[in-house]
């Protein structure tokens, strides 16, 4: 009875993998990972989970994110690995999902947010991905629910501000070969993209800013950055939904501009 049911359990941890790996696969392949590069990543995994004991998804997390972290091509070996491109820009937060969509679009990958607020991006060489991104609410308690949900769908934080968090993850995740960039633009002039309400905000945080260094030095200045950052990030977090999950579907949303410290010109911009 025991030798019966550990060769059950044997089976069924089996199909699991298979299935693990199938998807794992299948989102390789959308990335256009050559087949033997996926089939030799494939059997290392399959070794090491033979030595280690453990299921897949403990070991490695979610397959699509999982793919995602993999990265793509892989130069021949001795052949030189083409530069990826770089560029950074910011946003309000009224604007900065819908630039998001934008660029995301074009094949750039947000690696993190700098200090300022700004997006920090690259473009892989050769055959590039198109992203997607989202921004969630994730202040106290929110924060480990909205991870839990997002990770398993293959979304990965990729920069965070005042209250937000950003995520991505690549469109080949769900929509397979179609994720894959059919053009390269060329990279953006602009750097700073302001909604109107963004422009209008940051214009009236300018004014408060001056009287305030007029009338009390940088002290005072100080204190309407401040000041304007926290009502920005209060008022904009009011906006989101109560679940706090929004797609990036070019939809103008309110919020501060990264990297002025002030209100809604002061969340991702730089």
């Amino acid at each position: 009875m025991t030798g019966n049911t550990t060769a059950d359990q044997g089976h069924d941890d089996h199909q699991d993998h298979q299935g693990y790996f199938a998807e794992l696969t299948g989102a390789l392949r959308a990335a256009r990972v050559p087949e033997d590069q996926i089939a030799g990543t494939v059997a290392e995994l399959r070794g090491h989970l033979a030595d280690a004991g453990t299921a897949p998804e403990e070991e490695f997390g979610p397959a699509a994110a999982f793919a995602a972290s993999l990265g793509g091509v892989v130069p021949a070996p001795g052949a030189p690995e083409a530069a990826a491109e770089h560029w950074t820009w910011t946003a309000d937060l009224f604007n900065d999902r819908r630039m998001l969509t934008v660029h995301g679009d074009q094949g750039w990958e947000v690696e993190s947010l700098d200090s300022l607020g700004r997006f920090v991006c690259r473009r892989a060489p050769g055959v590039a991905l198109a992203w997607e991104y989202r921004r969630e609410v994730t202040a106290g308690r929110r924060r480990a629910k909205v991870f839990a949900e997002l990770e398993p769908e293959g979304w990965e934080p990729c920069g965070e501000w005042l209250v937000y968090h950003y995520f991505k993850r690549p469109k080949a995740v769900t929509a397979g070969p179609a994720g894959e960039l059919a053009d390269r633009p060329a990279t953006p002039r602009g750097r700073l993209f302001l909604s109107r309400r963004g422009k209008a905000f940051l214009a009236g945080w300018l004014l408060l800013a001056v009287g305030g260094f007029l009338a009390l030095g940088v002290a005072g200045f100080a204190v309407v950055a401040a000041f304007g950052g926290v009502v920005s990030a209060v008022w904009t977090a009011n906006l989101e939904t109560t679940k706090g999950v929004e797609t990036t579907k070019g939809v103008e949303t309110a919020g501060t501009v990264p990297g002025t410290g002030a209100g809604a010109g002061s969340g991702p911009t730089g």
